[in-house]
């Protein structure tokens, strides 16, 4: 295997995974990263891969790593369901995943584009897949409106100017690696810590991040140009996924239920006074609410019937998940 893959975000939690996985499958692996960054999770096989620093903002930054790899796995994402600066979201997932596509375009590389289920519609009633209707105005908060652009930016370039690409849409990774964390990671990490004293009814859809890893190689080999894979696992109320971690994690289990409704007056007040009087991110957000009024669960069978997926157990996603962040 000769052919060399460039991994956006390859110090990231989905990205570090799939750096490790295309080192075992013998590709030669170059990464994407910001100069001063953090490697933590790249640091055991720096050696057997090639750094290029930039930025997705700068386009002659992404001319060097384009040019000198085969296949693009776009991965690098701004993921925050709140910020102070929500330009700094569009700056670098819309703005960045263009300037991604100009240059595979330019340069005639394969994209495999990382999006999010996200992006897609939501079947009140039923599962949700790839062919959910679905609008701009559907999309809630900063974070969906960006990445919704951003695939519109990616479908535009295959169909109109003939980029060679293929979207996965990863549901909500969990496993081990989860540095910054992500949302789901720091719900996990809560519980551990006793920092989780009620939930709401919602739902979502768990899977293992080298689950979705793996699904990227599988939408590389048998994937269709111009074509959207959910890569999910398994559907949870929100409830069970908090039980499973106290269960696997040893911890007492959250018991309150509490309604968004009635949240939504503490969420506006806790948003104001992080944004101007507290620096750190809050965890009980309007946003975030919102989209909890709405349970995402998906179908991955698209992907399980055309790229062969197969997902682990929920079970074993949340199992190492908690073990990881034991140690955290």
């Amino acid at each position: 295997m000769n052919r060399k893959i460039l991994i956006t975000g390859a110090n990231g939690f989905l990205g570090s995974s799939l750096v490790k996985l295309a080192l075992k499958k013998k590709y030669k692996v170059n990464v994407l990263v910001r100069e001063n960054t953090d490697i933590r999770n790249l640091e055991q096989i720096k050696s057997n891969i090639k750094f290029y620093y930039g930025d997705l903002r700068n386009l002659d930054s992404l001319e060097s790593p384009i040019a000198n790899s085969d296949i693009i796995f776009h991965v690098a994402a701004d993921y925050r369901l709140w910020t102070r600066v929500p330009k700094e979201l569009y700056d670098s997932n819309v703005r960045g995943t263009e300037n991604i596509c100009l240059k595979v375009l330019e340069l005639k590389k394969t994209l495999i584009y990382t999006s999010s289920v996200a992006t897609l519609g939501i079947n009140p009633n039923n599962v949700s897949d790839e062919n959910t209707p679905v609008s701009f105005s559907d999309m809630i908060g900063h974070y969906k409106r960006s990445k919704y652009l951003a695939e519109k930016i990616v479908l535009g370039f295959y169909s109109k100017k003939k980029m060679k690409a293929i979207i996965v849409n990863p549901s909500t990774p969990i496993g081990p690696g989860d540095l910054k964390p992500t949302p789901t990671g720091r719900i996990i990490y809560d519980v551990l810590n006793n920092k989780m004293p009620a939930y709401v009814d919602t739902g979502l859809n768990i899977v293992h991040v080298d689950d979705v890893a793996e699904g990227h190689f599988l939408a590389l080999k048998y994937g269709e140009l111009g074509e959207k894979y959910i890569l999910g696992g398994e559907n949870l109320n929100f409830k069970d996924f908090l039980d499973y971690i106290s269960e696997y994690g040893e911890k007492s289990k959250v018991n309150i239920e509490l309604n968004p409704k009635y949240l939504l007056p503490f969420a506006y007040i806790n948003e104001f006074l992080y944004k101007f009087f507290i620096n750190k991110n809050p965890s009980l957000t309007v946003e975030g609410l919102k989209m909890s009024q709405k349970k995402m669960f998906f179908s991955s069978e698209k992907a399980k019937n055309k790229l062969h997926y197969r997902p682990r157990s929920f079970k074993n996603a949340i199992k190492d998940s908690v073990n990881w962040f034991k140690g955290f």
